[in-house]
């Protein structure tokens, strides 16, 4: 059994900046890529970044440029660095990790509201 909790949501001025976490803990044996998903109201979940176990990573074009993820194979982590942030980009944020074999698990979700 794996369980993800994400940390580091909240509210923050346009132009501001946050940093999202997500944490794997339990039976882990093997992390392949891990991925930040958003869903604002009304809208689809979308991808927003990836990171490859190889640290290959790809971005949402609506994102490029101010928002950066990484991973700590270590802690099992995966972040989110979000910078000039815009109304456009309040939305629940999640992140969904590929455990191999053990399968894909989601994160519940950090709420990001971006108002002044």
């Amino acid at each position: 059994q794996v369980q993800l909790v994400e940390s580091g949501g909240g509210l923050v001025q346009p132009g501001g900046s946050l940093r999202l976490s997500c944490e794997a803990s339990g039976s882990i044996f093997t992390i392949n890529t891990m991925d930040w998903y958003r869903q604002a109201p009304g809208k689809e979940r979308e991808l927003v970044a990836f990171i490859t176990s190889g640290g290959n990573t790809a971005y949402a074009d609506s994102v490029k440029g101010r928002f950066t993820i990484s991973r700590d194979s270590a802690k099992n982590t995966v972040d989110l660095q979000m910078n000039s942030l815009k109304p456009e980009d309040t939305a629940v944020y999640y992140c969904k990790i590929d455990f191999g074999w053990a399968g894909t698990y989601w994160g519940q979700g950090t709420q990001v509201t971006v108002s002044s």
